[in-house]
């Protein structure tokens, strides 16, 4: 792999999927990140292998294509010092060490197999709903904070998705509290799916930074993923 991209897309981008970077887990290689580079493309993904997986994408200079898993904190905390100028990375024939270089900033950062990297899913359905990004901020920012945090009751510590009748209902409980808000959309989907408390958070901070647009919301046939 040899590529070259901006200090500050990379920046951005790492930032993105380290929120779905576990902060206890008995897998090693989910403190990484799975960087593949193709095209005209750098793709970033990370997840916990149980509830949150997230992917970002920016543009890149690609000379030979590859993949590579790094440790999230050492390259965020690498590029972070980095001045907005190109960045160059690449990897030795036969090896897993990637040299990166800015300006007269370089480090050598050892990685791991990212064939032994945990699968990220691909949601495939025929029911799809955009909703603005705005308006799905503030129904989580309203409902999220009520869901329990106990695992004594997992279906709790979720918040229920309700799509129908032009409508989307977010509702979250712990026992105690409810919080409830509803939105009318554009779709005559029906289905209803509890996403874990703590993805919806990480969605609602990725919202955070995108002041329009849309986002997309697709179900598996099983309603398992979205």
């Amino acid at each position: 792999m040899r590529i070259a991209c901006q200090q500050e897309d990379l920046h951005r981008g790492l930032s993105a999927v380290a929120r779905a970077i576990p902060t206890r887990t008995t897998l090693p290689i989910t403190q990484h990140v799975l960087l593949e580079a193709e095209g005209d493309h750098l793709t970033l993904s990370a997840t916990d292998a149980e509830t949150i997986a997230i992917t970002y994408r920016i543009d890149a200079k690609v000379e030979e294509a590859g993949s590579i898993t790094l440790p999230s904190r050492l390259i965020s905390d690498f590029v972070a010092t980095l001045p907005r100028e190109e960045i160059t990375m690449k990897i030795a024939e036969r090896s897993r060490q990637v040299s990166l270089a800015c300006v007269r900033n370089t480090a050598a950062i050892g990685g791991m197999d990212p064939d032994d990297f945990p699968p990220i899913p691909t949601v495939v359905g025929s029911d799809a709903i955009a909703i603005e990004a705005p308006r799905l901020r503030t129904a989580i920012a309203q409902t999220v904070f009520s869901a329990a945090t106990d695992d004594s009751r997992p279906v709790l510590t979720g918040v229920h998705f309700h799509f129908g009748g032009g409508a989307l209902r977010l509702a979250a409980a712990d026992g105690f509290r409810l919080s409830v808000h509803t939105m009318p959309i554009e779709s005559k989907v029906e289905r209803a799916v509890i996403v874990p408390a703590r993805a919806l958070s990480e969605l609602g901070r990725l919202l955070s930074e995108a002041a329009e647009g849309k986002v997309k919301i697709t179900f598996n046939p099983a309603g398992t993923q979205v």
